[in-house]
């Protein structure tokens, strides 16, 4: 294996120095030509599209690579240990990541913290530290606006931030901006040029005609958008694919408004059958998966406020249509999203996230081949409901229903807004962690060190009633940091980059001269993921029933129980677990959990009254970190064990919900989702119910989303398989499961992340 030679890595850095004092925009773009198109790889064969990168150890990217500017310094040190490099060279890399050690942008985030946020943020290293809370380094869910793209082209695009910068310049205001935006522009004409090249190279040395032929479909559609504006769907698909990879953005966006008039147009001039089409999307898909995003990849089908945007209608659809902005062109649509969702059936890879949104009227071909696709073993589409998530968005972000009808999830199901909206989760807080604390007044229970504030001795609480209190100043405490935090991160951001390529696919940045995090996005939000919220309520209700209400336990005894794992404590442990949990349609339990859920998301959505955002939203999501903060967490009220993994999400505890999957969907729909942004619903079937009781689970379905469900996100699997999986992973390649908000390979997960699925209820 050829020996790494670090040199995308050396002239970035070299870059970086000589544009160190320049317009930041500029610098941008000048470090973005020393990684692109280095970067991108070989087209394989049998791909149907240009497109695969490798990000380098330093560089710049909004996510992917690190936040910002930034330099993986581990997988260099690594990479020096295993080769054989002169002395010099080592010396010359050490001085390269001592300089970036300061200079990326995460630093310059950690850096920046006031010394109170500091004290209440101790450490970014959540998943090996015993932490309450902590920040997170990305700028995530990044839609761009690939409908301007594609209408305008590059050339198109050229024009009109030229016209911008003009009108700039006429005004007086500075045009640094505009002609950064130029080079970029450029930039990714240049690679679309670099694969147009590598592609004719590879028709021209191809003897058999039909591999020759697909090369040069490949190539002359590289060429085309290189200069024009796309006509077909391949074109339309090239372009949008490789300005996602340039861009850093890992979300894909509405395809079947996207690509569906193409997808029209084409069929109707014969340029494609309905098999090319699908073949076209299938190859689109496979790019997504080897992309290797883990837990983004989100295409989003369906839903209301498909809205007709592209011209390229038929000449008999645009007879009939009113070729307006507000026309609802879904027919076109329903077509692509019904290919695209053959697509995540063929081709059994964990990515793209597909992400159905369904709503009462629309098509029903979408939502039978949506569960088609579930009952086969697949994980996607994950389901959304329009009918409830609309109005809940609408008043979570306080936007109107129009702006709402244009949600999409990303990363493990936060919503923001189609390139109009960012609200990256740059913190998480584990509520059983907080609660943890808080009956050791303010001290963590597994290491006895400092860890929140004093807010009173357990012993000393005379009632639930202080008891609750003192958890919520500690939440209120950490949620303070959190929101100080991810303001802090958005104003670093955009004093160190303008994100070039985010910039010019956004609503409003072009049009007002800025940035994307400099005042250019229309709704600069944020959000922050909790965990442990089920086991912290079960928890409170335990405390509250054996300690206040029946006075069954003392606090000293339930906290001795509590310090000692349980050990020697065997009878109050199933005294706790006696207690009613959540996920049963037990008000008791219930009760507790809304009285958690609607704290911890009133208490965020406040903080927009301190800093400088448009909205500030919990995300209750799960990405295994629910199994990571659960092995840092203390034995909890509940009857759960020190260091095993939390509740998924809004989901009961691991086989707590004991009364049946419509108690359990009764449960759910008692948190409301209409200040937060954003909450998953696991859900475990076996195969024989969804293959004998089809009728059952249609009906159960709907009848939970008819009661207000937001979203489910079923595993189709048999406990069995599971298990095996776990002993002969060779044998089970193609096992696919939810794990929080995103799907994995079962073989693929930590043996704690596969043991804590393994125990969730299989209905």
């Amino acid at each position: 294996m050829q020996q790494y030679d670090f040199l995308v890595e050396k002239n970035f850095t070299e870059s970086y120095l000589r544009y160190r004092d320049a317009p930041i925009a500029i610098r941008e773009a000048k470090c973005l030509e020393q990684m692109y198109p280095d970067i991108f790889e070989d087209i394989k064969a049998g791909d149907k599209f240009a497109g695969r990168i490798k990000m380098s150890l330093i560089g710049f990217s909004p996510e992917p690579g690190g936040l910002g500017y930034y330099c993986n310094t581990p997988a260099i040190r690594r990479l020096l240990e295993e080769n054989e490099y002169t002395d010099a060279f080592r010396a010359e890399m050490e001085d390269m990541i001592a300089f970036w050690e300061k200079e990326k942008t995460q630093v310059k985030v950690r850096n920046a913290f006031p010394p109170e946020i500091a004290k209440a943020l101790p450490s970014d290293n959540w998943g090996k530290e015993p932490l309450a809370a902590a920040p997170l380094y990305r700028m995530a869910g990044s839609y761009l606006d690939y409908g301007k793209l594609l209408d305008n082209g590059i050339e198109g695009l050229e024009k009109t931030v030229a016209k911008r910068k003009e009108a700039a310049k006429a005004q007086g205001e500075e045009t640094e901006l505009f002609e950064a935006m130029e080079m970029a522009l450029q930039l990714l004409s240049r690679c679309c040029m670099y694969y147009y090249r590598q592609a004719l190279g590879m028709a021209e040395a191809q003897e058999d005609a039909e591999k020759k032929a697909e090369w040069e479909e490949i190539s002359g559609a590289l060429k085309n958008v290189a200069s024009q504006k796309p006509q077909t769907l391949r074109e339309a698909m090239q372009l949008m694919w490789l300005y996602a990879l340039i861009s850093g953005t890992i979300n894909y966006g509405r395809m079947d408004v996207l690509f569906g008039d193409y997808l029209a147009k084409d069929l109707e001039e014969q340029r494609l059958t309905m098999e090319q089409g699908q073949e076209l999307f299938n190859g689109l898909w496979q790019l997504i998966a080897d992309r290797r995003t883990t837990w983004n990849g989100r295409v989003i089908l369906g839903g209301r406020g498909r809205k007709f945007e592209r011209r390229t209608l038929s000449n008999i659809e645009l007879m009939s249509a009113k070729a307006d902005r507000g026309y609802k062109n879904e027919k076109n649509a329903d077509r692509a999203a019904l290919l695209a969702i053959e697509a995540s059936r063929v081709i059994k890879e964990a990515e793209p996230q597909l992400t159905l949104r369904f709503y009462e009227g629309m098509d029903s071909r979408l939502m039978e081949k949506a569960l088609e696709t579930i009952g086969e073993g697949r994980t996607y589409p994950m389901l959304y409901n329009d009918d409830v998530n609309i109005p809940a968005v609408s008043n979570a972000f306080r936007i109107s229903t129009e702006e709402a009808e244009d949600y999409v999830p990303f990363g493990c199901g936060e919503y923001v807004i189609n390139h109009k909206s960012f609200g990256s989760p740059n913190g998480v807080i584990n509520l059983l962690k907080v609660l943890e604390i808080t009956l050791h007044n303010g001290m963590d229970g597994m290491t006895g060190k400092e860890a929140g504030i004093r807010t009173g001795y357990f012993s000393e609480f005379k009632s639930f009633d202080e008891l609750w209190e003192a958890y919520t100043k500690q939440v209120q405490y950490f949620i303070d940091a959190l929101a100080v935090q991810e303001e802090l991160e958005y104003r670093v951001m955009g004093e160190t980059a303008p994100c070039l390529y985010l910039s010019m696919l956004y609503d409003d940045c072009i049009e007002r001269g800025k940035a994307i995090f400099s005042g250019g996005i229309k709704y600069l939000g944020g959000t922050v993921e909790t965990y442990g919220n089920v086991n912290a309520a079960d928890s409170l209700t335990a405390i509250k029933e054996t300690v206040y209400d029946k006075k069954l336990l003392t606090p000293a005894q339930l906290l001795a129980a509590l310090d000692a794992d349980f050990e020697g404590y065997e009878k109050e442990k199933h005294l706790l677990e006696s207690v009613p949990k959540y996920g049963n349609d037990d008000s008791k339990a219930d009760d507790m959990a809304v009285k958690v859920h609607e704290h911890i998301c009133n208490t965020v959505r406040a903080q927009i009254e301190k800093v400088k955002l448009h909205s500030y939203l919990v995300v209750i999501i799960n990405n295994s970190a629910n199994t990571t903060m659960g092995q840092l967490t203390a034995a909890s009220a509940d009857g759960r064990k020190k260091g095993l993994h939390m509740a998924n999400a809004n989901n009961p505890w691991s086989g707590n919900d004991k009364k049946g999957l419509t108690a359990l969907l009764n449960s759910l729909v008692k948190l409301r989702p209409d200040f937060h942004a954003g909450a998953v619903q696991n859900m475990k079937f076996s195969p024989e119910l969804f293959r004998d009781g089809g009728a059952v689970v249609k009906s159960v379905l709907k009848t939970y989303f008819d009661n207000g469900g937001t979203q489910a996100m079923i595993s189709v699997v048999n406990r069995n398989d599971l298990e095996q999986a776990m002993i002969h992973p060779e044998k089970y390649s193609n096992l696919f499961v939810r794990v929080g908000g995103f799907s994995a390979r079962f073989v693929e997960l930590e043996k704690a992340v596969q043991r804590e699925i393994v125990s969730r209820t299989l209905y």
